[in-house]
């Protein structure tokens, strides 16, 4: 089977809404090491509504970023996610995952795992906003689980979909 070209050239930024650009700053920058990029501070938003709000960009390794907007005016439903539902997953080396977790553990932030997961081993927190952040690493058989010609992921698709519209 011919790969088709890939259209997308990698991630610039996911972003995400948080309850305080400081505490999240503080997070994101202090504890986990992302130095905070930019900082933009708008008045109007981008569907055009009226409403002071400001953007801040945390830069990783490869160049991409995470981002947040603190939009004070704006109504929004902060909730502690579960992993399942939203999570942020950030790839590191195994030196980096036993120190991030002593690292949590030492500063009394919640740390959860190490977990083995298929082919990735996790660490998790939950950040000032609620969200999950996953500090994961590549274990055995990663390349050819993550390989459509190997892991049979469109036939797996197919099969999850049938058995629920069978019920």
């Amino acid at each position: 089977m011919k790969k088709k070209p890939l259209l997308i050239q990698g991630l610039h930024h996911n972003a995400y809404r948080c309850r305080n650009a400081e505490q999240t700053r503080a997070f994101y920058e202090d504890f986990l090491g992302l130095p905070l990029a930019c900082s933009l501070r708008r008045e109007v938003t981008e569907t055009g509504e009226e409403t002071p709000l400001l953007h801040i960009f945390f830069e990783m390794r490869d160049g991409s970023y995470l981002a947040f907007f603190d939009v004070p005016d704006l109504e929004f439903d902060f909730k502690d996610q579960e992993p399942s539902d939203l999570h942020i997953a950030l790839e590191v080396d195994e030196r980096t995952l036993k120190m991030m977790y002593d690292k949590g553990i030492a500063e009394g932030i919640g740390v959860h795992g190490p977990a083995q997961l298929e082919y990735l081993k996790s660490i998790y927190f939950r950040d000032p906003n609620g969200y999950i952040i996953e500090l994961t690493i590549k274990t055995e058989g990663y390349e050819d689980g993550m390989d459509p010609s190997k892991n049979r992921a469109r036939e797996i698709l197919d099969q999850w979909e049938a058995d629920k519209a069978a019920g």
